[in-house]
């Protein structure tokens, strides 16, 4: 019912900058928590970083941390990844992924949006 759409990827330069972002959208429902994950060819889907959707606490992987900044506006739903001083291995495609409340039956979980590539050149 909920779905994620991610945007804002593109190819960019070694030590470049790039924003994606993340609308949630499908119905009446509360965000808990999101998360940008994102996943190289031959490697296991890594965790990026999270916000809490109240009080917009943020966590940031180690590889990260530094460079990549996660915000959110609450009014639009909507979770963004501004990242700068990109480098080759950040080279992903970028998933974003929520947890849901609802008190529609079913509707409540966690989603994940379909993904978008960022390719860095080195």
């Amino acid at each position: 019912q909920v779905q994620l759409v991610e945007s804002g990827g593109g190819l960019v330069q070694a030590g470049g900058s790039l924003r994606l972002s993340c609308a949630a959208s499908g119905g009446t429902f509360r965000i808990n928590v999101m998360r940008w994950f994102r996943q190289s060819p031959g490697k296991e889907r890594e965790f990026v970083a999270h916000i809490m959707w109240t009080p917009g606490s943020t966590y940031y992987a180690g590889s990260v941390k530094g460079r990549f900044t996660i915000s959110r506006d609450n009014g639009k739903n909507t979770v963004y990844l501004q990242m700068s001083g990109l480098k080759p291995d950040d080279t992903a495609v970028y998933y974003c992924n929520a947890d849901i409340r609802s008190s529609i039956v079913g509707a409540g979980g966690n989603y994940w949006g379909q993904g978008t590539q960022v390719t860095v050149a080195s």
